[in-house]
């Protein structure tokens, strides 16, 4: 029997310690510096509200299309090691998923992993006919830790 949920995980890892890391993830103003989706809509509006970072941080935004519209909110901040967030998209279409970033040491490093598991509604699985979730929104994980590991470790070099 088909799953009612699926997730899309991808990993990486840094050359920083965990707790470089983890500001730039439990901060949503440092987003900007590497989110893949920061650059669909040059006119994006960002609200930010609730605790400045980590556990009560949120972060909403309204865009164009390619955007669109919805809020996250970290509901458990474990520092240096976790971040995990309710992540609710309003537009283009209605979805609800659980967002984990997983910060372990790892030699000089640390190894992330951004997972996230959101359950199969109408539209996903239309759009899984033809793509699925993985292939759809994985490549932006790909793209959006590359990012993180670049500004991470360009700090971590100053």
């Amino acid at each position: 029997m088909p799953s009612d949920t699926y997730t899309v995980q991808r990993s990486v890892r840094i050359n920083a310690p965990q707790k470089r890391i983890y500001d730039q993830i439990a901060d949503f103003h440092n987003w900007t510096n590497w989110s893949p989706w920061e650059n669909l809509d040059p006119a994006l509006k960002r609200t930010y509200s609730g605790d400045e970072s980590g556990t009560g941080a949120i972060y909403a935004w309204s865009g164009n299309r390619k955007a669109g519209q919805g809020r996250m909110e970290i509901t458990e901040g474990t520092e240096p090691s976790k971040v995990q967030i309710d992540l609710v998209f309003e537009r283009p279409w209605k979805a609800r998923n659980d967002t984990l970033f997983s910060i372990k040491p790892e030699g000089s490093g640390s190894q992330v992993t951004w997972s996230m598991t959101g359950k199969k509604t109408l539209m996903t699985k239309m759009m899984g006919i033809f793509k699925s979730m993985d292939k759809m929104i994985g490549p932006d994980f790909d793209r959006g830790l590359a990012q993180l590991r670049a500004t991470t470790e360009k700090s971590a070099a100053t």
